[in-house]
């Protein structure tokens, strides 16, 4: 794929101290690349960065052309358009907020009546058309807010949490209209979210930051199933992590040894004396009956007893003490089929494939 934006030494500073700092950030024609990260992690920063809202040093180049220097600052911001958390809708009508930047371009009327019906229809308000921006609720003012960007047809639109703090129905509804639009415009986006499944839902790659750092960037589930380290590893759902020491390795098996001196077996190229941390999601765990290994082939089966057990709506997650904790997600029948309750034993297992090795340094 063809790059559309590219940067190269990107920083920013608020006072003396760095708010930015990005080596090189490649952005590819037609994709939704999704920047997460907790609160303070620098996403939004760097969206205003590309959108050229905030003062920052480095070298961008837009379709090969530097902005700023043969891509005038003007010409750039035209050609691009940013959608922020908060709708900030003009005093009218819906549809005077949609046409705003396309009247403030000198377009024809005919082109914008036709241009705010299409970006209307695309987030499901074409009914709301003469409605009062003051009489829209959140749900409704962030579809016009949208609909107001996607009717200047951007080549690039950068997307500040587009979805806070929305209800989880309406957030729902936004996220399938909005990939929709996206796919059925061939738009390139980039999206702040703290919200990982947002991000798995929208995005071609997921670009993970930390204090205005990128520290992991891959496809969504290279980066959830394979994070860079601990941070990541939390941030993006790994419930289990356990410290351990490399024991053996065996034709790409290894053997390891926890704190206190369990072995499990995990697939991965470290060697012998290395501490690791091994990561395991929830929904990699089978629970089985106490002392079940005739019911599972999985290399690693382990005894423990429930410490903590609570629903999460469509799903039980089960905290197991089996000499480290380890956390599994299992469905209400499991519960009432295998009688879980806290206090009680059971057996957990897992591949040692579901178990992704990172080396402590």
């Amino acid at each position: 794929m063809t790059n559309i934006l590219e940067c190269r030494e990107l920083t920013a500073q608020r006072g003396f101290v760095s708010v930015l700092s990005i080596p090189h950030l490649a952005i590819q024609e037609g994709e939704v690349l999704a920047l997460i990260g907790p609160n303070g992690a620098g996403k939004s920063t760097l969206l205003l960065a590309l959108a050229r809202l905030i003062k920052a040093s480095g070298t961008m180049l837009f379709r090969g052309e530097e902005v700023g220097g043969g891509l005038s600052e003007l010409a750039y911001r035209r050609r691009v358009t940013m959608v922020f958390q908060e709708p900030l809708l003009l005093d009218t009508t819906v549809e005077k907020n949609v046409a705003t930047g396309l009247k403030l371009r000198g377009m024809k009327r005919a082109e914008i009546d036709k241009r705010v019906q299409e970006a209307l229809a695309w987030f499901g308000i074409g009914h709301l058309i003469y409605r009062h921006a003051r009489k829209l609720s959140s749900g409704e003012a962030k579809r016009v807010s949208l609909a107001r960007a996607f009717a200047l047809r951007p080549e690039i639109v950068f997307l500040d949490e587009p979805f806070s703090p929305l209800d989880p129905p309406t957030r729902e509804g936004l996220l399938i209209d909005l990939k929709r639009a996206l796919r059925e415009t061939n738009t390139t986006a980039v999206v702040a979210t703290h919200e990982k499944n947002e991000a798995l839902v929208l995005s071609q790659r997921v670009c993970v930051m930390k204090d205005g750092q990128i520290v992991q960037m891959g496809s969504p589930v290279e980066v959830m199933n394979h994070p860079a380290d601990e941070f990541v590893a939390s941030f993006v759902g790994v419930e289990t992590i356990i410290p351990a020491v490399v024991l053996r390795k065996t034709g790409g098996i290894l053997t390891v040894k926890t704190e206190k001196d369990l072995l499990l077996s995990a697939v991965g190229d470290q060697e012998p004396g290395e501490r690791v941390l091994c990561c395991l999601r929830p929904e990699q765990v089978t629970i089985l009956a106490d002392g079940g290994r005739e019911h599972t082939s999985a290399r690693n089966l382990f005894s423990g007893k429930i410490v903590e057990l609570a629903s999460l709506g469509m799903f039980w997650r089960v905290t197991l003490d089996c000499g480290f904790p380890l956390i599994a997600y299992v469905t209400g029948q499991a519960v009432e089929e295998l009688g879980l309750k806290i206090g009680a034993c059971v057996s957990a297992s897992f591949k040692a494939t579901a178990v992704h090795v990172i080396k402590v340094y």
